[in-house]
């Protein structure tokens, strides 16, 4: 019976991860397999793999056929390096423990590269990650600017109404309170009409001193009657002289 080496898919849409399996070639993809030796999942960065290396390197050897991907994994992990020295120990080109020694030696480079590359890879994430909060700190201060300019802007406009509307409202408590003082003056002016009559009675006081006035009249009249005859012959005499001389 051939037998392949290959990947069975799991996972969702968008997010697949496999199995590797040692199955029949006529089985279908995912169908039934003999046995399950690894795993292998691409989503992570560098690609996760879990392989049981004894027995993919047993079935290997037994004859079974690994489809292009399973090979790369299998190379990744080293058991083609291994059935590689394992056929020069058969072949006598060089001792198991020679094929030990180039084997370990081979696993040191390739952890070694593994290790820089995840090295660069964190290295890379890291600038990464500086450059985009660079650029997510220039944003936000672009719009923090932006933000600032349109309140610094937009406040004289709705305030200009209100440093116009208090002079109004101080002009027009003026006006009132002018027109409170205007309404206060009659009160004054009413006032002193109201103390106008006082001196009114002072002059009716003065109104009836003449009633003494025309006693003392009435008795001073005998006097002024005896004076009286004797005026007039005075008066008389100097008016008759002038009047020939005016005309």
């Amino acid at each position: 019976m051939a037998t392949k080496i290959r990947l069975q898919r799991f996972g969702r849409k968008g997010y697949a991860f496999y199995q590797v399996v040692v199955a029949d070639s006529r089985a279908p993809r995912d169908g039934k397999f003999i046995e399950r030796i690894g795993s292998y999942n691409p989503n992570t960065n560098p690609a996760t793999i879990d392989l049981n290396f004894e027995r993919a390197l047993y079935w290997l050897q037994v004859g079974a056929q690994p489809t292009d991907t399973a090979r790369n994994i299998l190379s990744k992990e080293g058991v083609l390096m291994k059935k590689h020295l394992m056929g020069g120990v058969k072949k006598g080109a060089f001792t198991t423990e020679d094929a030990d020694v180039r084997f370990e030696k081979w696993t040191a480079n390739k952890e070694s590269a593994i290790l820089s590359v995840k090295s660069k890879l964190s290295d890379a994430s890291k600038s990464d990650l500086a450059s985009r909060l660079e650029a997510e700190k220039l944003v936000n201060k672009t719009k923090a600017e932006a933000l600032a300019a349109k309140r610094f802007v937009a406040p004289p406009v709705v305030e200009a109404p209100v440093v116009v509307e208090a002079p109004v409202v101080e002009a027009a408590a003026e006006v009132v309170a002018e027109v409170a003082v205007v309404e206060e003056a009659p009160v004054v002016v009413e006032e002193v009409v109201v103390e106008a009559p006082v001196a009114v009675e002072a002059v009716a006081e003065v109104a009836e001193a003449p009633v003494v006035v025309e006693e003392v009249v009435a008795e001073a009249a005998p006097v002024a009657e005896e004076v009286a005859p004797e005026a007039p012959a005075a008066v008389e005499t100097p008016a008759t002289k002038e009047a020939p001389a005016a005309e």
